[in-house]
């Protein structure tokens, strides 16, 4: 049974490996070059540095059988201090065993514990497998944004899901 465990530098070759495929290979990333190493070591010191959680699901010998994370959501703005966006990633091996969605249930506890209201997650509408994992995990579809990506030739539409993680009737400041 793979671990979930948070993702340190012994992951960055396996998450850069397995980032890059979905690159190559699928529209649930909307972008068109490989990232580098350098990259992906910043991605994960900034994640860390902002305490945003970065996990793993490490197999057998420490390999990478995927991993997710989240972030502010349009942190630019304050206004959704409250609100998280996340990502899960996996190996096309590691698909349809659970995997996906132990990482996004450990995300969500963790977005709980650090008083997150809500869960963003923005899918390719091509992606009915990762749609489904979260419509089963309680998250519901809230927009469609038709043509806003572009990849392999073609105009892509993008799911908006979300999940409310409290019951808060009013947020804290």
């Amino acid at each position: 049974m793979p671990l979930i465990l948070e993702a340190g530098p012994q992951h960055l070759a396996g998450m850069l490996e397995l980032f890059n495929e979905i690159v190559a290979t699928s529209t649930a990333v909307y972008a068109d070059l490989p990232e580098s190493a350098e990259h992906r070591a910043a991605w994960l010191a900034q994640r860390q540095a902002q305490g945003h959680p970065v996990l793993v699901a490490e197999g057998a010998g420490g390999s990478v059988l995927g991993f997710a994370s989240f972030t502010d959501f349009r942190g630019c703005f304050p206004g959704f201090r409250h609100t998280a966006e996340h990502s899960v990633h996996l190996r096309p091996e590691a698909r349809g065993l659970g995997l996906g969605g132990r990482l996004l249930e450990a995300l969500l506890r963790l977005a709980r514990a650090q008083g997150r209201h809500a869960m963003m997650a923005s899918i390719d509408s091509g992606n009915v497998p990762s749609l489904r994992l979260h419509a089963r995990l309680g998250f519901r579809e809230v927009g469609r944004l038709p043509q806003v990506g572009c990849k392999f030739g073609q105009w892509l539409d993008l799911v908006l899901m979300q999940k409310l993680l409290d019951e808060r009737p009013t947020p804290e400041s």
